[in-house]
């Protein structure tokens, strides 16, 4: 057995301890024949530091296409030439998604929109939608609006918005390879009003843009400094249009790696199965990732890809005896 594996037993399953980035580069690097056993373990320290239970989360795109930033992952840049065009949804239909995500047994509902950050049309849109939702419905309410002010946190947390989506993407090394028109640290500034305020902070990224290994394990080092109630772990889907178009997928075993490297580097967080695992990964994979430390997921479709229906989610789930999450009755 490899020595990080005995080291990450002792540190991270009985003390509940994260590794640091050189543990998770340790991990990252593990070779396949000791995969299974990371996966195990990873499993072991999900088990103990978060429970058996799974959060199940459904998204919706208020606000679709026509962003002016320029990530080179994303149909959604009004830069690129994708087939994504720029649509708005009305309340009716946001009612109805968060009903149909309710219906799955998700607890999460996440209003998302493609834009720098919100206007004062889309924070009325959201004052209206959420209004409308929490009258409906019975679900949480998060949201990922891009960049926000500290007026605008405010604002949201008014509205009873519980949890707020921003996503780092990669490491802070890395992200200029991946984004020029804001920067790193932009980012980080607004989780660290969001955590203020006290919304929980839902903060991930994606694998597979074109970082080294080693720059995995910075990015897995950064998100636990920052602390994030959730962690949404994407694999790039590449888009056409985009400028990482053309980049391969990641490899289903690279991927398990980082699942259990994540997890081994952030005992405690909800690690959620996000955007791409359905190509990364197909069912086999996405089976030994929720037995190798994943405890959510979203059901699906994505902002503007498809995913797994639903109802393959919850009977892998029911399959696993792995329950869902109920809906806090404190809300």
């Amino acid at each position: 057995m490899p020595e990080i594996l005995d080291r990450a037993r002792t540190q991270v399953l009985d003390g509940g301890v994260g590794l640091d980035e050189a543990g998770v580069l340790e991990i990252l690097r593990l070779p396949d024949e000791h995969l299974s056993a990371a996966l195990q373990l990873a499993h072991e320290v999900r088990m103990r530091w978060c429970g058996p239970e799974v959060e199940v989360e459904g998204i919706v795109s208020l606000k679709t296409g026509g962003c002016p930033e320029d990530c080179h992952f994303c149909s959604q840049s009004g830069l690129f030439a994708s087939p994504v065009r720029s649509v708005w949804l009305d309340i009716p239909s946001l009612v109805e998604a968060a009903k149909q995500t309710a219906a799955t047994g998700a607890t999460e509902f996440c209003i998302v929109a493609a834009v720098r950050g919100p206007d004062a049309r889309l924070m009325k849109q959201m004052r209206d939608g959420v209004a409308a939702i929490r009258e409906a419905v019975d679900i949480q309410v998060a949201a990922s609006l891009g960049m926000l002010t500290k007026d605008q946190v405010d604002e949201l947390v008014g509205m009873g918005v519980h949890r707020y989506n921003h996503n780092l993407e990669t490491c802070r090394s890395y992200f200029p390879n991946v984004v020029t028109t804001h920067s790193w640290e932009e980012r980080w500034e607004t989780l660290t009003m969001v955590r203020a305020s006290g919304m929980e902070v839902c903060c991930g990224g994606i694998l597979g843009l074109g970082e080294s290994v080693e720059q995995r394990a910075e990015f897995a080092a950064q998100l636990a400094e920052l602390d994030p109630h959730e962690v949404p772990l994407n694999f790039l889907n590449p888009r056409p249009g985009t400028p990482l178009g053309d980049r391969p997928v990641v490899g289903a075993r690279d991927a398990l790696r980082a699942i259990a490297a994540f997890r081994l580097a952030m005992p405690r967080t909800i690690l959620r199965y996000a955007g791409g695992r359905e190509i990364t990964l197909g069912d086999l994979g996405t089976r030994d990732g929720l037995l190798g430390g994943i405890n959510a997921v979203i059901v699906g479709n994505y902002l503007t890809t498809l995913g797994r229906p639903a109802t393959d989610d919850l009977a892998l789930l029911d399959d696993l005896k792995m329950p869902v999450k109920a809906l806090s009755q404190t809300l």
